[in-house]
């Protein structure tokens, strides 16, 4: 009876949830981006329309919060508004990413480009299965774990590609341009961590028997 009494604002963890499935739909759509370009350079238009969702999600988030108040839905509002905020992040640096390919006038991908976007995928099927497991009250642990763990590889890979354009004698513009590519891609890993981080707290709240 005490878990149910204290259980989250259903509606709540339902927003949640879908904006963890948007973050892994704009994860594969960049990824596809990133493998066939610019042959596939429209699926850039659906990145764009997963930011439009995910500004949606954002808002109806802020506006249930407001309507039931943070003690009624059971999380704490800073908490609430750090998960939104960064799941929003996530998205907004795939499309920045998928912008930049645009603006640079990007010829073809880079391979290390296509390994962080793979990293980014895999760690948004993380977020989106740990989002599902807050919802349905289940241990995300092993899925927060996972998440640093892709982390520190999409670490390694920028380093990698950094070093690479740097010795490869390659024109500086395009060395300036893959630089800012591979540390959009970097910040959008990085915000998937600071959504494990977020959810890690929250879970050692509602263990320690706190809303």
């Amino acid at each position: 009876m005490l878990l149910r009494r204290t259980r989250p604002d259903p509606e709540l963890l339902t927003l949640f949830d879908e904006s963890g499935r948007n973050v892994q739909r704009s994860a594969l759509l960049l990824r596809d981006l990133l493998s066939d370009y610019p042959e596939r350079a429209g699926l850039s238009r659906d990145i764009v329309l997963c930011e439009q969702e995910g500004d949606r999600i954002v808002h109806d988030i802020h506006h249930r919060l407001a309507k039931r108040g943070s003690r009624r839905a059971h999380l704490d509002s800073a908490d609430v508004h750090a998960l939104a905020g960064a799941l929003d992040d996530i998205v907004d640096y795939a499309e920045e990413c998928a912008d930049q390919l645009a603006l640079y006038g990007v010829e073809a991908p880079m391979e290390q480009a296509e390994a962080m976007a793979a990293v980014l995928v895999s760690c948004s099927e993380q977020v989106a299965q740990s989002l599902r497991g807050l919802r349905n009250g289940l241990d995300v642990g092993a899925q927060l774990v996972e998440i640093h763990r892709l982390e520190n590889e999409g670490d390694k890979i920028q380093r990698a590609a950094l070093a690479d354009l740097f010795v490869a004698g390659i024109d500086p513009m395009i060395v300036i341009r893959w630089k800012d590519i591979f540390d959009t891609l970097e910040c959008a890993i990085d915000a998937c961590e600071t959504v494990a981080n977020v959810l890690e707290g929250m879970t050692l709240k509602r263990t320690n028997g706190h809303s």
